[in-house]
Formats: C-alpha cells, sequence, structure tokens
C-alpha cells in the first residue's frame, strides 16, 4: 500500500482546507457537502455524540456563528492508498482561552469527492509540561 503519495495527500489538504474555512465562517452548505451524507457517518463532538447525517447537518443549522475562529497547529494528513486518509489537527480558540482542541477526521473519497466519515472534536486541558 501507498502511503502518503503527494498528490493524494494534496487533494485532501485541500479538502481539509475548504472543511477548516466553512467552519471558521459559518458556511453550514459547504460543512454539510464535507460530510458524508450517509446514516453511519458520525461525529463526537465537545458536547454532543452525533450518529448519522441528519443529525450532523442539524447540528450545524443550530449552531452559533459567534466566535468560530481558532488557530491550527500540529496539523497531520496521512493518505493510506488513493481513497483513505485521516486529517488531525490541533486548535486553539480565544472563546475557550486556557484549552486545546483536538480534531480527527476521517476521510474517504467517494465518486462526489473527498467526505468525512467520521470526526471526533474535544477541548482538554492543555498537557503539563
Amino acid at each position: 500500500m501507498d502511503i502518503d503519495l503527494p498528490d493524494i495527500v494534496a487533494q485532501v489538504r485541500a479538502a481539509f482546507d475548504r472543511y477548516e474555512d466553512a467552519l471558521v465562517n459559518n458556511k453550514v452548505d459547504v460543512l454539510d457537502e464535507m460530510f458524508r451524507s450517509d446514516p453511519r457517518t458520525i461525529r463526537y463532538g465537545t458536547g454532543e455524540n452525533l450518529y448519522g447525517y441528519k443529525e450532523i447537518a442539524s447540528f450545524r443549522a443550530a449552531r452559533s456563528p459567534v466566535a468560530l475562529g481558532r488557530k491550527l497547529s500540529r496539523t497531520v494528513i496521512t493518505t493510506y492508498g488513493h481513497d483513505f486518509a485521516v486529517a488531525s489537527t490541533l486548535y486553539e480558540r480565544p472563546s475557550a482561552p486556557g484549552k486545546i482542541g483536538r480534531q480527527m477526521q476521517t476521510w474517504v473519497r467517494f465518486p462526489e469527492g473527498w467526505r468525512v466519515v467520521a470526526a471526533h472534536v474535544s477541548l482538554i486541558d492543555p498537557p503539563k509540561t
């Protein structure tokens, strides 16, 4: 199996960047598009467990558009073959001072393009160093 083929990494990075732009700018239609429309798609959030595309889309539609900005760090995108990838990143958000956010997304390429099929978002206290 080929891991981290440059052209596949670039494709997933473009999808990840598009998702991030939609997230911080509350482009709900793009966020909905980026998740696989399937009852098996799952998103665990900082305060919610969403099972299926419908629950995820309902959450997005009801989410407040206030204070969505954030700064990413340590983003890692790993691809496996031509159709599967995992994107992991840390983030800091001014609306959550003193916390570190963590986000992981599982991406799969379908005929309609790259889509998130599973995601996990959490906030933690910074590790003690």
